[in-house]
């Protein structure tokens, strides 16, 4: 009976249950995708519980008090990419997308099912190795999972595109990515040991694979000639991107690698012996000078330079985005007026607040997520492609002021140190803070997603509802009303989780009218179905909410 508990744990059953409706929902056309989500689902899962009752991750130092969360960190992307197929294929049978859309979408899938099946296999692999017991059950069954899903993969390219180079070029492609992924993991566990569970690691793993990925096969398409006339890039990659997801992802991917590069130039003036590694107000200034020379060429000559090669710009791209903001400019100057002076104001506010007060740190914190609301729902009715570029801008100043924090960046390195430990929690540590990052994504991640072809009105605000009402109101309750747990050890009540799934059906019923120029009639059975599920989730998940809620809750949405 123990072990039967111990299997059947609340988090285990909703992530059952997320994945359940989408496979339930795929239509006939995409078997092989069906398929390889299943096994991936029972691959992740065995792994999971193996994982949790072994301690064969020893030498991975995850998040104390966090469970693997090993199985929604797996299934997550891969079954959003599915939501989304399902959604491109009723964009065909409408005539409004074209077949190389859903083409596209599917690589994009593969590649995403690929490297959380690398990722497993490597633990799998791990496990069986240094397990006494090889012949158990959970093992066998993850081999044989990992075995199926390479038929599957492998079958799924020879019947579409047949047995030749291509497919040999794709699935090495796609294994390409898997491989990345089990080397990305490695680095993150051991660079950041203690900072997250190895469910939230897989998850940013995997989403940053992509998204190299995807930067990577854009810039050889545009750059070879021979790389454009083969399909084993534009298929993938060749749909027309915007100027402002070029934008943001140049910015983003060039302050990911910032570090990587500053490190090494700091090794190279160590041996010129143009600064040392000694602790001295001296060379920290030195380092410091180096870090924003380095941070100031990378920022305005690399990165625009990457963006003009990708995308036809005909001026500067940071000119480019002056000339967008000044093309409506009492709308966009409006919306920026309105930010700062919420921003400042409620910064200030609560920062003070929370050195003061001796209000509940948690409770502190969700008057941020009802702030997101206040500010992004308005933006997002009148202005949504101005708010893409306001949260990759916003990203930006915070990936710069992590870089800066966690190397201690004179002068403001100790600063940003000090006010970001007001507004800290269990979650962040010394070594990284990622509450704000899981906040502004959360927020962002279902904006971004919906882009092109969306035929559900709602899905766009998955995050802001999700988190901004639905997981404030359940803290809220909970914290001062709640008396039934869902669990003995868990602080998560019935009566908390009840108002998040109420607040966000309210909200949604509110919302909806204002959206009514879509043709869409929202099948209240399905919504509800979503909002119970995303509630479900915020009330036993011990991994980061922020992340996973807003990502679930989409990918229901848009079913």
């Amino acid at each position: 009976m123990a072990s039967s508990s111990a299997f059947l744990t609340g988090e285990r059953a909703v992530v059952a249950l997320f994945i359940a409706r989408i496979v339930f929902s795929i239509p006939q056309s995409l078997l092989y995708e069906s398929v390889s989500l299943s096994l991936l689902s029972v691959l992740a899962l065995s792994v999971e519980i193996t994982v949790d009752a072994s301690s064969s991750l020893s030498p991975f130092k995850t998040r104390p008090g966090a469970s693997s969360g090993i199985f929604l960190g797996a299934v997550t992307l891969p079954g959003l990419m599915v939501s989304k197929l399902i959604q491109m294929s009723r964009a065909i049978s409408l005539n409004q997308v074209g077949s190389e859309e859903l083409e596209n979408l599917q690589l994009l899938y593969w590649v995403t099912s690929a490297s959380c099946y690398t990722v497993l296999a490597y633990f799998c692999f791990n496990f069986y190795h240094q397990s006494d017991s090889k012949n158990c059950a959970t093992s066998r069954c993850s081999l044989s999972c990992v075995a199926l899903y390479f038929g599957v993969c492998c079958v799924s390219f020879v019947v579409k595109f047949h047995i030749g180079w291509y497919t040999a070029a794709i699935l090495l492609w796609l294994f390409s990515h898997g491989f990345a992924a089990v080397k990305l993991i490695q680095n993150i566990l051991h660079t950041f040991p203690a900072c997250a569970s190895i469910g939230e690691v897989l998850l940013v793993t995997v989403g940053l694979v992509i998204y190299f990925g995807d930067m990577l096969a854009c810039t050889a398409a545009k750059s070879h000639e021979y790389f454009t006339a083969s399909k084993v890039v534009t298929v993938p990659y060749g749909i027309q991107r915007s100027e402002v997801s070029v934008i943001i992802q140049g910015l983003i991917i060039g302050l990911l690698l910032f570090p990587m590069l500053f490190k090494y130039t700091l090794q190279i003036l160590e041996r010129v012996s143009l600064v040392s590694s000694s602790d001295t107000a001296d060379n920290h200034i030195r380092r410091s000078f180096v870090f924003y020379i380095s941070l100031s060429c990378v920022l305005i000559i690399a990165v625009p330079s990457w963006m003009q090669l990708v995308q036809d710009f005909h001026i500067h791209p940071f000119l480019w985005v002056l000339d967008f903001v000044l093309s409506e400019p009492l709308k966009r100057l409006s919306l920026c007026i309105y930010w700062l002076v919420g921003i400042y104001v409620s910064v200030i506010r609560f920062y003070n607040i929370s050195k003061s007060s001796k209000i509940e740190r948690i409770l502190l914190r969700k008057y941020y997520h009802l702030m997101a609301v206040s500010m992004f729902v308005p933006a997002l009715i009148l202005q949504p492609k101005f708010l893409d570029l306001a949260f990759g801008a916003a990203l930006a100043v915070f990936l710069i002021l992590e870089i800066i924090r966690i190397w201690r960046i004179w002068p403001l390195g100790q600063l940003v140190h000090q006010f970001m430990n007001a507004f800290t929690d269990h979650r962040d540590t010394d070594l990284l803070v990622v509450s704000h990052f899981s906040l502004l994504l959360g927020c962002a991640l279902p904006i971004w997603l919906s882009s092109g072809f969306s035929d559900r009105p709602l899905a766009p605000f998955a995050g802001i509802l999700s988190l901004g009402i639905g997981d404030t109101m359940a803290s809220v309750v909970g914290y001062k009303y709640g008396v039934l747990r869902w669990s003995k050890t868990g602080k998560k009540t019935i009566e908390g989780t009840a108002a998040g799934i109420t607040s966000v059906l309210a909200a949604c019923s509110i919302l909806l009218p204002l959206l009514a120029t879509t043709r869409y009639v929202q099948n209240w059975f399905s919504l509800l179905f979503a909002v119970t599920v995303s509630g479900l989730l915020e009330a036993y998940t011990a991994q980061l909410d922020n992340a996973f809620i807003p990502l679930v809750f989409y990918s229901l949405l848009c079913l």
